[in-house]
């Protein structure tokens, strides 16, 4: 597929106001958002589920996503599930809303904060390493909107309210500011501290009340706030905020209320460290200020007694300052419009010139839908000389997203192998797309899904020997005559952010027919195992496909006669 890389069909998406497919950046937010569990899944989901999952040592009571949420930033001394809420918010701590720097912009990453007192614990280095580990950092998605999204999908889908999703976060290059508040510290100075990040008084306490309903307190990172669990051998067992440390729910308020608790902040040996109690516990008429402030300034005893009995009152408090914590990021970044599910999208979109064919693979995704085996799913296409084509598709798989709560269906564009292709004439070639769901037109209230053939892959790249180890030939269409066609390929700089760096194509002297549609531009490669994509300009204009290969699947090169 081709995409206009700056903001493909922008006009159309000022005219909608919605997202508009295709957008690269959007289109990759939204799946790694959506497609959660089953096919076409992304990875985080899969390390998140079941609640109680932890894939770096034995079962001590940690969980991988308490480690993600801890990421984001908040002194919550754990890792496990739960350890992706406090990974969001210790990177998200770091914001000065003052000058208008930190914020959530994955500098936890750097060795230098993970260092420091305040992030002690070795749970931020297992979220980063899981990141890394399931290569999902690319162009599109940057390592802190990977944060962002690891600990939304860990909230959701470990009983948590549905969270709004922004993306575009941009990686800091160097390390923040220290700045995260630690166990110890009075008031005054947790206050303080939140007060800097842009959180009111009764902002902090529900970002700790909300964020506690994770995870606990490891001994062996933090002796000095729980001791020697059941096994004096053990030292990484971890002491729990709540009764139901992997589930979200309420409990962490309830067993405060009922004298119940044995939050190691509230009810800890050592006093100093007690900072959930001082937080917690703040007399204003004698009522538990958890609560009160919660509700927004209830100043009665019975609505103290309605909130710590109202899981929704609750859970409507905590998604929205989640968001606020996820939205939490630098000035200088601007994110995105909450993104949402498309009711019809493609997926996986990819041209490929065979000859006289255009190879056309992908499936389509049917937003909050189920298999149905009387369900008829037919794609449409318009071609470049008038005329229209029509195939039926055939069911590819089920997706579901939100712990469950939603479900998808997929449909494949080869309706006897829906994982593969559709082959068109490459002459007639292709212009946009449209799908009939048991006679329902989707074309994007008329845009239809619009896709160029402007350039893409031809099947004649092949394999040498060495020192060249190939050759990539791009399938360039008669009449659109770009400036500039050149390979891409990622790169990942020092910092670990990626970016993409361009390999012009030299121009063929002469043009190199493979079929009356297309000509052929190629460049010899020294690397058989790098991805690369295909780039170009055209009047000014820079597009790019949105699917790789690797030289090393090519074919052999025909001996030379």
């Amino acid at each position: 597929m081709l995409v206009r890389l700056e903001a493909f069909i922008i006009s159309f998406i000022a005219v909608a106001n919605a997202y508009i497919w295709p957008s690269p950046q959007l289109d990759a937010l939204e799946a790694a958002r959506f497609d959660q569990q089953g096919f076409n899944a992304n990875f985080l989901a899969g390390f998140i589920q079941p609640c109680d999952t932890f894939q770096f040592g034995s079962d001590t009571g940690r969980a991988n996503a308490a480690d993600w949420i801890r990421t984001v930033g908040f002194y919550l001394a754990f890792p496990h599930w739960a350890d992706l809420f406090t990974e969001a918010y210790h990177d998200m701590a770091t914001h000065n809303s003052t000058d208008g720097t930190g914020g959530l912009d994955a500098s936890i990453r750097f060795a230098e904060e993970q260092a420091r007192v305040e992030n002690a614990g070795d749970g931020f280095d297992n979220t980063m390493t899981l990141i890394f580990l399931l290569a999902i950092v690319n162009r599109y998605i940057s390592i802190s909107d990977n944060i962002a999204l690891a600990a939304l999908i860990a909230i959701e889908n470990c009983g948590g309210p549905e969270i709004a999703f922004r993306g575009g976060r941009v990686d800091a290059a160097v390390p923040n500011a220290p700045g995260v508040p630690e166990p110890q510290q009075d008031l005054a100075s947790h206050i303080a501290s939140f007060a800097r990040q842009g959180f009111t008084q009764t902002e902090m306490i529900g970002l700790v009340a909300c964020g506690h309903t994770f995870g606990g307190v490891q001994h062996d990172f933090f002796p000095d706030i729980v001791n020697v669990l059941n096994d004096t051998s053990d030292t990484e067992d971890v002491a729990h905020f709540d009764t139901t440390f992997v589930t979200f729910d309420n409990n962490v308020a309830l067993e405060y209320i009922s004298g119940t608790t044995q939050n190691p902040l509230v009810v800890g040996f050592n006093d100093t460290t007690n900072s959930d109690k001082r937080i917690f516990w703040q007399r204003r008429e004698r009522h538990y200020a958890i609560v009160r402030l919660l509700i927004r300034g209830a100043n009665t005893l019975s609505m103290p007694c309605r909130f710590a009995n109202s899981l929704d009152v609750y859970a409507s408090t905590c998604a929205n300052l989640f968001v606020r914590m996820l939205d939490t990021v630098p000035s200088n970044v601007t994110l995105t419009d909450v993104i949402t599910p498309l009711p019809v999208k493609p997926s996986n979109v990819e041209l490929i010139l065979d000859g006289n064919t255009l190879q056309l693979w992908g499936q389509v995704r049917l937003w909050n839908m189920t298999e149905d085996p009387t369900r008829t799913v037919s794609m449409l296409w318009d071609n470049h000389i008038g005329g229209t084509g029509n195939a039926t598709l055939g069911f590819a798989g089920l997706s579901s997203s939100t712990g469950g709560k939603y479900s998808a269906v997929w449909y494949g564009f080869n309706a006897t192998s829906p994982l593969s292709f559709l082959s068109l004439d490459a002459i007639a070639g292709v212009t946009s797309l449209s799908f009939v769901v048991d006679n329902e037109l989707d074309d994007q209230d008329g845009l239809g899904f619009a896709l160029q053939d402007g350039f893409m892959f031809s099947q004649t790249s092949c394999l040498f020997g060495d020192p060249v180890v190939g050759k990539f030939d791009v399938a360039v269409r008669n009449g659109v005559n770009p400036t500039r066609v050149y390979l891409e390929q990622s790169i990942t700089d020092s910092v670990q952010r990626v970016s993409v760096s361009e390999i012009d194509i030299v121009p063929p002297s002469e043009p190199i027919a493979a079929n009356a549609a297309y000509s052929l531009w190629s460049i010899n490669i020294t690397e058989a195992t790098t991805s690369y994509g295909i780039g170009a300009e055209i009047d000014g204009v820079k597009y790019s496909t949105t699917d790789t290969h690797v030289m090393v699947l090519f074919p052999p090169c025909p001996a030379e006669k």
